[in-house]
């Protein structure tokens, strides 16, 4: 048995290394029956619990070690635990006070960049970052935390050199493969088509090879091999979707949830509905929304807040469902009835830790949203709602093309074409109802108009938002603040019109799409 406190803090810690929580939880526990106020033993046990799952017990536990003893180790562990159970405003508060005495150790500084990024400041969580990869150079995920801020923030040519000294030292890190694909446009001179190749064959775990697979389906594309890249990018999409449990179904009952609540939603009461007027950037994914995301936060009055969860969190708060995801029919059903002035108001709330400036308007620009059109239509009654529209068919390719959140089953429908297909049938369904439910409250934007008349569709945009016009929109690639979607590299760059009509180099392929879309009365135009 080991007295001492100190030889039980180092067993307590070398367990934790190891992945053994209950070893930990036991020294830990040692550590607190013979004194109460050990702030080590409290930290500790609060880590064992929390990564048991039992997040609410780690968090009074780890809040009880920062009061005891309020060093930055045991607040970045604090602000980290409080994201996980969506306390952002008091994680943004513990990283404020742990700046004050920033942690030593790589871990804890590489943890307080994290939980700055899922707050949306990625500049704030740069240097953090950067120092854990100076105290640890070589981990490798540090070193992938530190390139994607880096992309984040627009600094392409430093992230590209951190992706590449990452693959220098773990050849076989696919998410460094997959990030530096897509950093900028490859030539037929300057690619990694081989490497990529080489680190597929070498790889056998499925996550992997599917960022693998996308990976090396980008690059081809890029040099003038689109069939290839497709050929790819089909067998790596299959691959993974054989994996899932996947059934069009379960996306249909939440669909057909939300119509079937709008009636009882749309006489909800708003008692107290607030009055400001974020905008809220909606549509299916990879339809240009980080692109009009851009041009509305060019304008001076307007910052983006990113991709908020502040909406479905606060349905779901308001809901009171104990189901285990945010969005799910019996969520949206339970919430249909309720008071949406507080729906709104908790939105609000929600949204201000990730404001970064004082513009008097901010943007949200979660596609997804759409879901929610009805419950932001009346729980802010001032809020502008822009729905980005593309070609169906090309909306279908760009979703099978890019690869979301692997471990998110709200995108378990973009592996399978026809899958997608389903699901912008739904998606077309929907804004239907809210076209001719919220008139005046909706404008939709089609990115191929976007395109090709930039400025005539920034000016409907500008005022259907209520905003003066500005000529800083047309050079939205001209603004530095950062972008944390796939679109990072495209928005860098003025309006261009390579993405329209993709999908005709791919006619054989996709022609099962297409006359699943004319069986629909899908318009292709």
């Amino acid at each position: 048995m080991i007295a001492s406190r100190p030889g039980q803090v180092s067993a307590a810690r070398s367990a934790l290394s190891r992945g053994d929580l209950q070893s930990t939880q036991r020294f830990a526990a040692r550590l607190l029956a013979h004194d109460p106020g050990d702030a080590e033993g409290h930290f500790l046990f609060g880590i064992a619990e929390s990564s048991a799952g039992r997040i609410q017990a780690g968090i009074r536990h780890v809040g009880q070690a920062v009061a005891l003893d309020p060093q930055g180790e045991y607040r970045a562990q604090l602000a980290k635990l409080l994201t996980l159970v969506r306390r952002d405003g008091d994680a943004a508060e513990t990283l404020r006070e742990a700046e004050q005495a920033p942690p030593a150790d790589a871990l804890s500084r590489d943890t307080m960049g994290c939980v700055y990024a899922r707050l949306g400041d990625h500049a704030a969580a740069l240097p953090h970052f950067a120092e854990a990869v100076r105290l640890e150079p070589r981990n490798a995920e540090y070193r992938y935390n530190l390139a994607a801020t880096l992309n984040f923030l627009g600094r392409t040519d430093e992230a590209e050199a951190a992706l590449e000294a990452l693959i220098a030292l773990a050849p076989g890190d696919a998410r460094a493969h997959h990030l530096l694909a897509g950093l900028r446009r490859q030539t037929p001179e300057r690619n990694h088509v081989e490497q990529l190749g080489r680190a597929l064959a070498a790889t056998r775990v499925g996550p992997a090879r599917l960022l693998l697979g996308h990976a090396l389906a980008k690059e081809p594309e890029a040099i003038g091999q689109p069939a290839e890249a497709l050929d790819r990018l089909c067998a790596a999409n299959a691959e993974h979707r054989r994996t899932l449990p996947y059934d069009f179904a379960r996306d249909a009952a939440l669909f057909d949830a939300i119509e079937e609540g709008w009636p009882k939603l749309a006489q909800a009461p708003a008692t107290d509905a607030p009055t400001e007027a974020p905008i809220f950037v909606i549509g299916m994914p990879r339809t240009g929304t980080t692109l009009v995301d851009r041009i509305l936060s060019s304008h001076p009055e307007v910052e983006s807040a990113g991709e908020l969860q502040a909406m479905p969190l606060a349905v779901k708060q308001v809901a009171g469902t104990r189901t285990p995801t945010v969005m799910d029919p019996e969520t949206i059903g339970a919430a249909a009835g309720r008071d949406m002035g507080g729906i709104g108001r908790d939105y609000l709330s929600r949204a201000r830790h990730h404001r970064r400036d004082t513009a008097p308007r901010f943007t949200d620009k979660v596609p997804g949203n759409f879901h929610y059109t009805g419950f932001i239509a009346r729980a802010l009654p001032a809020a502008r709602i822009v729905c980005l529209r593309r070609n169906p068919m090309d909306t279908v390719l760009s979703n099978f093309r890019n690869l979301f959140a692997v471990s998110s089953r709200y995108y378990d429908y973009s592996y399978d074409l026809l899958d997608i297909a389903a699901y912008y049938a739904r998606f077309d369904r929907l804004m239907a109802l809210w076209r001719k439910a919220l008139p005046g409250r909706l404008i939709e934007v089609r990115y191929e108009d976007l395109i090709a008349d930039q400025e005539g569709e920034t000016r409907r945009l500008l005022a259907h938002c209520g905003l003066e016009w500005s000529d800083r929109c047309l050079s939205f690639h001209t603004n530095d603040a950062p972008v944390s979607t796939p679109s990072a590299a495209q928005v860098r760059r003025p309006i261009y019109g390579d993405s329209v009509a993709r999908w005709k180099r791919h006619v054989e392929v996709l022609e099962p799409v297409r006359r699943f879309f004319e069986q629909a009365g899908i318009d292709l135009d």
